[in-house]
């Protein structure tokens, strides 16, 4: 199963929507609560970076029985250092975004916790793509 939505750029008032609407197939299809849960925090977290960061962009999502893999492809500036974007705390975001409540830097921190891949690739002036990735059989530590 595929599904592509798209996150518009500093739209708030649908911000949340994608992950919300994933969040919910994933419920109906009986995906362990749990899971549901991490997949939708690290998808949120993705989608807010796009709508405030990335200019915009889309989530494409692929259900096998395996594995949930969510790419996550934004036009912005991209992030010339992935290192540092990765710290807990380090945001670009600007003072109108960070009083909105927004921007605290926990972004890509929060979809490495809650994923169980990662992969950032990246390009200046070109955009990010983060891909996510869940397995659907592994057993929870």
């Amino acid at each position: 199963m595929k599904l592509s939505l798209s996150i518009p750029w500093m739209d708030f008032s649908a911000a949340g929507k994608a992950s919300a609407e994933v969040k919910k197939l994933l419920a109906r299809l009986g995906i362990e609560q749990g899971l549901v849960k991490r997949i939708a925090i690290a998808m949120y977290e993705g989608e807010m970076n796009i709508a405030i960061h990335g200019g915009g962009g889309t989530a494409d999502i692929e259900l096998t029985p395996d594995l949930v893999d969510i790419y996550l492809r934004d036009h912005g500036p991209g992030i010339p250092d992935i290192g540092l974007a990765m710290t807990e705390g380090y945001s670009t975001a600007s003072e109108e975004i960070r009083n909105m409540g927004f921007g605290a830097g926990m972004g890509l921190p929060n979809m490495k916790r809650n994923a169980d891949e990662l992969y950032i690739e990246s390009v200046v002036n070109q955009g990010t793509t983060v891909h996510l990735v869940f397995h659907l059989n592994r057993k929870q530590e």
